[in-house]
């Protein structure tokens, strides 16, 4: 779990997945399981639908391990739930990988390299610190250097970074990886059991 402070653990993934299911809305233990967020952030998904946010950050580990349960969580989600990933910033060493992000979704890129941005840094050892070793590795994944770096610096992506950084204080998140439910909760990372817990709170959120 990256932390702002840069400290603390996520329960093991193996031990996470034996947890049971919550059968009842009522199991969930709120300031521990997730937190309601004290003043309701404006979501962008329509009627009967449910937003959720991930907050993440390709240098934090917990994320590399939680994204396989992510996106195959996503995977089974009905279309009325709608998935937005936020990269955080909690200083402003994030964000060159937070401009990566939106360079590879403005670029359409992200469904193939979104995945291989956490492989270049937890198994390459790759670190995305500046424009140069950004626009270094997605020249090598095929992409047009100069038309990374142009939509990299673009007016689009810096309005997009400003957003997430909106967001992650609007949901006070303070750890990743993290969900944000509806625009009422927050949920800490506790590896699978983190979609246990947002399935119960989609639950509640789809009967409100």
């Amino acid at each position: 779990m990256q932390r702002r402070q840069f400290h603390a653990s996520l329960l093991g993934l193996a031990a996470a997945a034996t947890l049971p299911p919550l059968h009842a809305q009522e199991a969930l233990r709120e300031g521990s399981d997730y937190r309601r967020l004290a003043k309701p952030v404006p979501v962008d998904a329509g009627p009967g639908q449910v937003e959720v946010l991930e907050f993440f950050a390709y240098s934090c580990i917990h994320c590399y391990r939680f994204e396989p349960l992510m996106t195959a969580w996503m995977r089974k989600l009905p279309k009325e739930v709608i998935v937005r990933r936020v990269p955080v910033g909690f200083n402003a060493a994030f964000e060159p990988m937070q401009r990566l992000y939106y360079t590879l979704e403005a670029l359409g890129r992200l469904n193939d390299l979104h995945e291989k941005a956490f492989k270049a840094v937890h198994e390459d050892k790759v670190r995305f610190a500046s424009l140069d070793v950004v626009a270094d590795w997605a020249a090598k994944q095929g992409l047009d250097r100069q038309a990374f770096t142009q939509t990299y610096q673009s007016f689009g992506v810096s309005g997009k970074v400003k957003r997430a950084l909106q967001l992650q204080d609007a949901y006070e998140v303070d750890a990743t990886p993290s969900l944000g439910i509806a625009g009422r909760y927050l949920v800490p990372g506790q590896a699978a059991r983190t979609l246990v817990i947002a399935d119960a709170l989609i639950a509640r959120a789809r009967q409100a």
